[in-house]
């Protein structure tokens, strides 16, 4: 069991919540992204996902989308993005993932991409436009290589299609809580109850709602009925409103923390 597994595996020994933080590689830089990962750590979030900057992020919302084009515009790569995962890897133990598009994974090329992932110290993958029926092209070589390939599963998901995709799975499910792109909706609770109920009945991998969910108050609401919780627009934008500012971490620390009071103990 990897550190992914081995951190849902504890939080529910502990009857906690996940708490799952997105940010954008290289935004506002590559250095200042490790501190602020570490940052997040500190303030008490359980897993990492790290956005590979891609020029066409279908499934991202405004938020994400600009902070993908500052980070290219910065000279942000896969490449660099997966120094950081080294730089990382170095002081903290943290799960990361690793999330974003086919493309740029086709271009540094899949088996390579997958060994020099793992040797970083990468946990996982998340690649947002590579359907079920093809991802093989790329889990050929991250299953291998101990990369937990985090399934995606979207409210339009028909029962028989989220079987095969999660017969498989491994890490955590992402339950996408709206039919949209990021940060620009939020999902019914209720609905959302009722999707993760059937999910259940299918996989017995932990679920992780994202889309949407922008404070403690959300965070909270959702966490009643999931394994864990992933907020991704609300921390990209505030990084960029303090970007100039020397307390950046701090603001970090300060936001995630009440996040993660918010998910408090669940009554599972």
């Amino acid at each position: 069991m990897g550190r992914i597994g081995e951190k849902f595996k504890t939080l529910k020994e502990r009857r906690e919540r996940a708490l799952i933080t997105f940010v954008s590689a290289g935004d506002p830089d590559t250095a200042r992204t490790r501190d602020i990962i570490l940052a997040l750590e500190q303030a008490g979030a359980d897993v990492v996902e790290l956005g590979v900057p891609f020029s066409d992020a279908t499934a991202d919302g405004p938020v994400i989308q600009a902070s993908s084009t500052r980070a290219l515009r910065a000279g942000t790569s896969l490449e660099k993005t997966i120094a950081i995962v080294s730089e990382v890897r170095r002081t903290s133990e943290i799960p990361l993932v690793l999330f974003g598009y086919y493309n740029p994974i086709h271009a540094y090329g899949p088996a390579k991409f997958a060994k020099d992932s793992a040797s970083a110290g990468a946990d996982g993958v998340l690649v947002v436009d590579l359907p079920f029926e093809e991802s093989r092209e790329l889990r050929q070589f991250t299953d291998p290589a101990g990369l937990d390939f985090i399934p995606l599963v979207a409210p339009t998901t028909g029962a028989e299609r989220a079987r095969r995709i999660l017969h498989d799975g491994c890490g955590f499910l992402y339950f996408i809580s709206v039919t949209g792109v990021t940060g620009t909706a939020k999902g019914s609770p209720l609905e959302i109850k009722r999707d993760i109920e059937q999910l259940r009945k299918i996989s017995g991998l932990p679920v992780a709602v994202g889309f949407g969910i922008t404070t403690p108050a959300e965070a909270a609401e959702i966490a009643q009925h999931a394994d864990g919780i992933v907020v991704g627009s609300a921390l990209v934008r505030l990084i960029h409103q303090h970007r100039e500012n020397g307390n950046l971490e701090a603001v970090v620390t300060s936001f995630v923390g009440d996040l993660k009071r918010a998910l408090g103990s669940g009554n599972r």
